[in-house]
């Protein structure tokens, strides 16, 4: 029996009420632009023609199938049914928008520990050279040290 929650079988036939192709369109141009990816890469890494590409990205009638759908979404990062949801609901996901915030946050932080890493190591090399050299132990030393 197939199951009632999976969203329908999209074909080549013509649109159906309630699909919001431009919402599609939109999300589709929006990703490509923010990742700098053209037709003809983002057509290799989904494996979906470049014609078929253009047609989705000019929110044309045309329907394509939900696994079209999927590898585009795939391709660009984005969970496997994101744009069937987009086409559906008309709207982008704020959870996945969210979620690419703090992937981007975690980036960052991940940059920052890795400098911070290295810069401790760099000052533990310093304190070791630094200890290896005699300290000045008074105000007299330290005068006669920097040349008074």
């Amino acid at each position: 029996m197939a199951d009632r929650n999976a969203p329908p079988v999209y074909t080549s036939r013509g649109q159906v009420e309630g699909e919001d192709w431009p919402a599609v369109a939109a999300a589709l141009n929006e990703r490509m632009a923010a990742r700098r990816v053209g037709q003809q890469e983002l057509a290799t890494l989904s494996g979906v023609s470049v014609s078929t590409l253009r047609q989705v990205q000019h929110g044309a009638g045309r329907r394509v199938q939900n696994k079209t759908l999927a590898a585009i979404s795939r391709a660009l990062d984005w969970p496997e049914g994101y744009l069937t949801d987009v086409l559906l609901s008309g709207q982008r996901s704020e959870d996945v928008e969210r979620l690419e915030d703090d992937e981007h946050v975690l980036d960052a932080l991940h940059r920052v520990e890795e400098r911070l890493r290295e810069m401790s190591q760099q000052l533990a090399a310093l304190r070791a050279a630094i200890g290896d050299r005699p300290q000045p132990s008074s105000d007299q030393d330290q005068a006669s040290a920097s040349g008074r």
